[in-house]
């Protein structure tokens, strides 16, 4: 008796076993546009709290921050551009930058809805490579033995290792960043043995404070932290957003969002827009000088529905340039073309 219930037991269990759960999730359906609600096995979907960060409530989807105190939170940034430029004889010359930013923001108190975070600013790499030569610059390798290239591995080396105090809200608000005067007194430090007079230290400086200040980074945590809008929306709603491509404001690059899908523990964003051609033609006797450009980007954005903290990005951008000259009956034209990659934490699957 004893054996057959032993039996009976391990094919209840098994039983159980094979019984294949599932879990709603919703999204865009790609051939009709329409959202759509289907279900996936219960193993594929990511743990979500529950009361996740970015939630759907009534048809309407909202962001904001779930952080745990204690944790720390990666947002490393990385951009290649590939960049071809091609003379009127058509020879083409190709030349490709990268750039690496790492830093991480370690919550260390939570009071009511902000958060008291502490900015580590980790590592910085920039290499350039054209006509078969790389050059790398690297806070993570050595003093690179060229002297043109110390000085930006000094001033590298002063910005990373450095702790910035952050304070943010649970909407994505970045209400102040601090601790920038000690990282400028870091980097004056280490140009004194490269630069020795004073005046040309300080405007190395100042010309770092242009690029490195609090205005700067509360602009880029805002645009990579929070980009759905507060008030929310929904599954497969657009929203557009624009900001100045030249100091004039002239020239405006317009960043398409669409909500493709939430669920699996992620909400999904494709972007996409740019600047659109455009054509200037200045005539000067029978010479014309015209010159045209665009901007096409595409691509998406993750989130971490629990958190509500970007998980992954990768955009791609390519721009377009045509300068051409012409007198009426004979015409020459050079063109520059630019593939560019835009990551965040671009490891992350």
């Amino acid at each position: 008796m004893k054996n057959i219930a032993a039996l009976a037991l391990i094919s209840s269990i098994a039983l159980v076993s094979c019984k294949k759960e599932t879990a709603k999730i919703t999204k865009v359906d790609p051939k009709t546009g329409k959202t759509v609600t289907v279900e996936v096995p219960a193993d594929s979907v990511a743990k979500v709290a529950e009361n996740p960060a970015i939630k759907d409530s009534a048809g309407i989807v909202t962001q904001s921050f779930k952080l745990e105190k204690g944790k720390t939170y990666p947002l490393t940034t990385y951009q290649r551009d590939v960049k071809t430029m091609t003379d009127p004889q058509g020879k083409s010359i190709t030349a490709t930058t990268e750039s690496t930013d790492e830093m991480n923001f370690t919550v260390n108190d939570i009071k009511g809805n902000v958060y008291e975070m502490t900015l580590n600013l980790v590592s910085k790499r920039s290499s350039q490579s054209a006509q078969g030569k790389t050059v790398v610059v690297d806070t993570k390798l050595p003093l690179p033995k060229e002297d043109d290239l110390k000085m930006i591995w000094n001033i590298n080396k002063a910005l990373t290792s450095n702790k910035l105090d952050m304070k943010m809200d649970t909407k994505g608000n970045v209400i102040s960043i601090t601790g920038f005067d000690a990282v400028y007194t870091k980097v004056t430090k280490a140009l004194t043995p490269l630069i020795k007079e004073a005046n040309e230290r300080a405007s190395v400086v100042a010309s770092l404070k242009q690029s490195f200040n609090e205005k700067v980074l509360k602009d880029q945590f805002t645009k990579n932290l929070a980009v759905i809008p507060k008030k929310g929306v929904k599954i497969g709603e657009k929203w557009t957003t624009s900001e100045n491509a030249d100091p004039s404001g002239n020239i405006k690059v317009t960043s398409n969002y669409v909500l493709k899908s939430l669920g699996n523990g992620t909400a999904e964003i494709t972007v996409s827009g740019g600047i659109p051609k455009k054509t200037e033609k200045k005539a000067q006797g029978p010479i014309t000088h015209s010159l045209s450009s665009e901007l096409v980007q595409n691509g998406t954005i993750k989130f971490d529905e629990s958190t509500g903290w970007i998980t992954n990005q990768n955009i791609n951008v390519k721009t377009t340039q045509i300068e051409s000259i012409t007198d009426g009956k004979q015409s020459q034209s050079m063109t520059s073309v630019s593939n560019s990659s835009v990551m965040v934490n671009p490891s992350a699957k």
